[in-house]
């Protein structure tokens, strides 16, 4: 008997400051704010709502409650991710400590209509490229061998595919320890990231690589044959919506936000607060 169509909300890149703060000129809150109004409005429908990480821009308490209350409205059902921007340690002590594995990684898998999706946590405190260390890895084959039965959608917040841009020097580390990983399942219909602040799509040895450019700024493209250096853009503003059945699996990319103004670069450098 088929099942029945799976849809997922993906939300990247979030970069939530506090109250009063913009972060490179953006109101992160103001576009959270019609990220979440437009799910609610578009995808009532979705059966759950995933924030891919980068949720807070410094790791800032004030930040997860502002994030926490603008999330509120969200009717789906809304898991959390961590990205390089977060704080783990604050993240926990804002959302409590129930959203962290025995491990101390913020992931989980969730089992809905004939899928598993897993959340990998691919932060590691202190470094902005993704890591998976050897627990978080061994975590990801024992989830995958419960599940050959079902099709499996992976989404953790560092891309793992080479993407030939400048973004590739935070790239996840030793990529090919997951793909190994992945290539075990019979069925991996997705991996979808955010982090690299563009929509891209690829495959690595048959396994399906995508990122979603998320609800911070956009980069422009800028491969190597480019000759004018990449420029950091207003948006759009995006979010990703996952179409998955027994036979196949489609991501859409909705703009929420429509701005495509280059940023200037004197705008960008905030650095982290002091821990609290």
């Amino acid at each position: 008997m088929a099942s029945e169509r799976l849809k997922l909300v993906i939300m990247s890149d979030l970069h939530l400051v506090p109250e009063g703060e913009v972060s490179n000129t953006l109101d992160t809150a103001a576009r959270l704010a019609a990220a979440v109004d437009s799910v609610n409005i578009n995808h009532a429908d979705a059966d759950l709502c995933i924030l891919a990480g980068d949720l807070a821009d410094l790791g800032e308490a004030d930040a997860y409650v502002r994030l926490r209350d603008i999330i509120a409205p969200l009717t789906a059902d809304t898991h959390l991710m961590l990205g390089n921007h977060d704080d783990r340690r604050v993240f926990l002590q804002v959302f409590g400590n129930g959203f962290a594995d025995q491990n101390g990684h913020v992931q989980k898998v969730i089992d809905i209509k004939g899928h598993r999706v897993i959340l990998l946590d691919s932060s590691e405190p202190g470094v902005v490229e993704g890591v998976l260390c050897p627990s978080r890895l061994d975590w990801l084959q024992a989830r995958l061998d419960e599940a050959r039965d079902r099709p499996v959608i992976v989404v953790l917040h560092h891309h793992a595919l080479a993407l030939s841009m400048p973004v590739d020097t935070i790239i996840l580390r030793d990529s090919a320890a997951l793909l190994a990983v992945l290539c075990t399942h019979p069925d991996v219909r997705q991996v979808i990231a955010g982090h690299v602040h563009l929509t891209t799509t690829g495959v690595w040895k048959g396994v399906p690589f995508t990122t979603l450019a998320g609800g911070h700024y956009n980069v422009s493209v800028n491969l190597p044959s480019h000759a004018a250096p990449q420029d950091r853009l207003e948006g759009p503003g995006q979010y990703a919506v996952v179409l998955a059945d027994d036979d196949a699996c489609v991501v859409h990319f909705e703009n929420f936000l429509d701005r495509h103004t280059v940023i200037a670069a004197n705008n960008f450098g905030r650095q982290r607060a002091s821990r609290r």
